[in-house]
């Protein structure tokens, strides 16, 4: 049965999307939303701040010598 024809005859049983976000309404969790995108972006934007401190401290080091 497809969907049109399910939900014509009330065999449909799918609760429509009604969340409220409280940052943007129009988000779907992994859509553009700056929120959404900072929450799946942490541990890569953690990752390239722990690179470029140890690159810092190497060019540092290397300028001593």
């Amino acid at each position: 049965m497809s969907l049109k024809k399910a939900i014509k005859y009330k065999k449909e049983r799918r609760k429509p999307y009604k969340g409220a976000k409280s940052i943007d309404p129009m988000c779907r969790n992994h859509k553009g939303c700056k929120w959404c995108e900072d929450n799946r972006t942490y541990q890569s934007r953690k990752e390239i701040q722990k690179t470029d401190e140890i690159l810092k401290e190497v060019n540092n080091d290397n300028g001593r010598i």
